[in-house]
């Protein structure tokens, strides 16, 4: 029996307008019940629509992020917060500026790391999701290889926050904001699949015909670590959010 469930639309822009407006509804839930509200947060084009309504319904509806404690999913490896390319600056550029949310209560996993430094910060970062409640909602998007975060083919279902290699075509994928594949991090540290799974609730978008093959091969293959997308049809409440286009490869 499925677990997950599967929202379409007409646009990508009805999609993140419905996944906004589902942060809305807990987030007030919870500050009226004087509630702390914990996020995962993804960087990348498809959650930057639905960024941008959470910062309109801050402006122009009074969302407050004051009791909100987001994690983020990634960083790349050897990159510093500052740099442009950094999803810290992502983060910040396209959310975190523009709301009240406290500085304290934002966590990007590290990208400056010593090697030596990098599995006792992961034990950390995973402790610290544990501490805070855990994550209430879980924000995903979805790479070509079926990855979710950086969790590459190959990634196991018992997998934590640890720092990995990316695949070829995640390179290749994130070559043009870099000006060149030669200038990609090879390495990032990421939450692992079984710390996505551990969310209440997750909702995964993707947008667009260049996503419909992942999502049909997602939604209708077999769960496998080749794709490791596929480990949330057990997880009892992932919602896929999708326009006509990324579902147009699934059976009606």
């Amino acid at each position: 029996m499925k677990n997950y469930s599967t929202e379409v639309f007409d646009s990508a822009l009805e999609g993140s307008k419905y996944v906004a407006e589902k942060i809305k509804a807990l987030i007030e839930s919870n500050n009226a019940e004087g509630k702390k509200t914990v996020l995962g947060l993804a960087t990348g084009s498809t959650p930057i629509v639905m960024y941008k309504e959470l910062i309109r319904m801050h402006k122009e509806e009074g969302l407050s992020f004051q009791n909100v404690i987001t994690f983020n999913l990634d960083e790349y490896s050897a990159m510093e917060p500052t740099s442009k390319d950094s999803y810290w600056y992502f983060m910040h550029e396209n959310l975190f500026n523009h709301i009240d949310i406290k500085l304290e209560n934002v966590n990007v996993p590290k990208g400056t790391l010593a090697d030596a430094d990098v599995d006792q910060y992961c034990y950390d970062y995973e402790a610290k999701i544990d501490a805070a409640g855990g994550l209430d909602i879980q924000i995903l998007g979805i790479g070509r290889t079926g990855h979710i975060g950086f969790n590459e083919p190959g990634s196991t279902e018992d997998s934590i926050t640890r720092q990995v290699t990316l695949a070829q075509i995640t390179l290749d994928d994130a070559a043009p904001s870099f000006g060149g594949v030669e200038n990609v991090p090879t390495k990032a540290i990421t939450m692992g699949v079984a710390t996505v799974l551990k969310a209440k609730t997750v909702y995964l978008m993707a947008y667009g015909k260049g996503k419909s093959g992942i999502v049909s091969e997602t939604l209708t293959s077999d769960i496998t670590s080749k794709v490791p997308a596929t480990f949330l049809q057990n997880h009892k409440n992932t919602i896929f959010v999708l326009d006509n286009e990324s579902a147009s490869l699934l059976p009606v």
